[in-house]
């Protein structure tokens, strides 16, 4: 059972037939995820994940994604190295559709984060950051602060769909955005999409891994670290918990300090980056197919973590 695209036994051993990896043990979908079909895969060599690409991989954008996760593993960070089958390829197809296998990794994300949780993740991302330096290759962020206004254009009926007079609020946030949006921050490879699901911890709570790197991009870090803010920050009730966040900046910084430009800019690359994730919600919340193991994501939890931004974010006080 598969996410998006269904495999059968057959198709399954074709598969494996160009790897040196034994016989298939057991195979099930993972219904984790809103993107791509995943599968956990065990064989008489060991464990790993097969991820079928879906609606939005580009097929051109593949390669970075997976020599990226090569030269992440290859400079010790702790991230899902892909196989090459016996040609040294790593990507394939499945059905037609480009097809990855990577390294299982060890470990359990943290589905309540606590303050720990955050620290240890903070650190984590930052030790992504300089492990990706001097990374050769480049791919722009296509979900950046310059593609929000087209795509919201395709979904302002949706907004308004859900909340009445959303698509007006909606318009100044972008104006907001688009007139405060900083420039020239140190920038390299980013995750893009560093949440609690993509991130697993030891038993002991310490960092393990980080996985789903299907986002990443070259992009300002301080971005970056929005997108965490946002995913591992926010409480239930929607209220934003300023300790955690604390606790994560705190984390990031054992490995890499935040320059003054990047503190100053957090608030408002947050909420750009609370913007982002309501526009791909809002454009998902109507597009996934029938019968598709995930439910879409409700936009709206991002909507109400814009409002939070509104306001502003003071993340850097005393006894920050």
């Amino acid at each position: 059972m598969a996410v998006y695209t269904d495999i059968t036994d057959d198709e399954l051993a074709a598969f494996l037939g160009d790897y040196d990896l034994g016989q298939a043990v057991a195979f099930k979908g993972i219904a984790e995820g809103v993107e791509n079909s995943n599968f956990l895969l065990e064989t008489t060599a060991g464990r790993f994940i097969l991820t079928v690409y879906e609606r939005r991989a580009k097929p051109e954008d593949l390669p970075y994604f997976l020599d990226l996760l090569t030269w992440l593993a290859d400079r010790g960070y702790p991230s899902a190295k892909p196989i090459a089958d016996r040609s040294g390829a790593t990507l394939k197809t499945v059905r037609g559709k480009p097809a990855a296998l990577v390294e299982f990794l060890p470990g359990l994300s943290a589905r309540r984060p606590t303050v720990a949780h955050c620290r240890e993740a903070g650190e984590g991302l930052a030790w992504l950051h300089l492990a990706g330096e001097g990374y050769p290759a480049r791919r722009a962020n296509d979900l950046g602060q310059p593609h929000w206004a087209p795509l919201f254009s395709k979904h302002r009926k949706d907004a308004d769909g859900l909340k009445p007079g959303l698509a007006a609020t909606i318009d100044k946030d972008l104006a907001a955005l688009a007139l405060a949006w900083p420039r020239g921050l140190p920038s390299g490879v980013i995750h893009a999409d560093y949440f609690p699901d993509n991130v697993f911890f030891k038993p002991d709570g310490k960092f393990a891994a980080a996985i789903d790197f299907y986002f990443a991009c070259d992009d300002a870090y301080a971005y970056d670290v929005a997108v965490t803010l946002n995913a591992w920050c926010f409480e239930s009730d929607g209220s934003f918990n300023i300790t955690a966040a604390r606790a994560l900046i705190a984390g990031y910084e054992r490995r890499r300090p935040l320059s003054p430009a990047e503190r100053d800019a957090i608030p408002i690359l947050a909420r750009g980056a609370a913007m982002r994730f309501f526009l791909t919600r809002l454009a998902d919340w109507g597009a996934t197919p029938a019968g598709a193991l995930v439910k879409p994501k409700d936009p709206l939890e991002y909507e109400r973590k814009l409002a939070v931004h509104r306001e502003g974010l003071s993340l850097f006080g005393t006894g920050a």
